[in-house]
């Protein structure tokens, strides 16, 4: 069963979207921190890192496996092992936020900033979907195998997110 719960949004002006998600994982932020933030570690659930400068105002490309997308910007915050925050062209500001719970689980607070009108927010909220989910693998020690990558699942999500999401 995913742990992954659907998303919010929010318009912040005409195409600007506010995307939230809100995960609870059963694992300890500094084992999930890597996932994040490292080459290694992003290409288990999210894309390439070909480039990852980790500090505040570093380069950044990341190359999603699935699609193609590739996406180049800065590191816009860095707080280790609770914070880091990409703005990067095609996705806008991506932001993981991260909180202990105890010793063995986490809570991340993401947020997506971007613009875009509905049908891009609809892929979005889809892609982050099922890239979480991917990440909740990952860190059961699955990482996505990229080759068998298929859009039927970003698809259902798309759907489902279309049915009861209105902004």
């Amino acid at each position: 069963m995913s742990l992954v719960s659907h998303a919010t949004s929010e318009r912040r002006g005409e195409d600007q979207w506010l995307l939230r998600f809100e995960l609870h994982l059963p694992c300890a932020y500094a084992d999930l921190w890597p996932a994040l933030t490292t080459q290694d570690g992003l290409r288990g659930w999210l894309a390439a890192a070909d480039v990852l400068e980790r500090r505040l105002g570093g380069a950044v490309t990341l190359r999603w496996l699935n699609t193609g997308t590739v996406a180049t910007g800065r590191v816009t915050a860095w707080d280790v092992e609770r914070v880091a925050e990409y703005t990067v062209s095609e996705h806008g500001r991506i932001r993981f936020h991260l909180e202990a719970v105890g010793t063995d689980s986490t809570v991340i607070r993401f947020v997506n900033e971007r613009g875009g009108p509905e049908q891009v927010r609809l892929d979005c909220l889809a892609g982050w979907h099922e890239h979480f989910e991917l990440l909740e693998s990952a860190m059961a020690g699955r990482p996505a195998d990229w080759s068998a990558w298929t859009d039927t699942r970003w698809a259902r999500l798309r759907e489902a997110y279309a049915s009861f999401t209105r902004a």
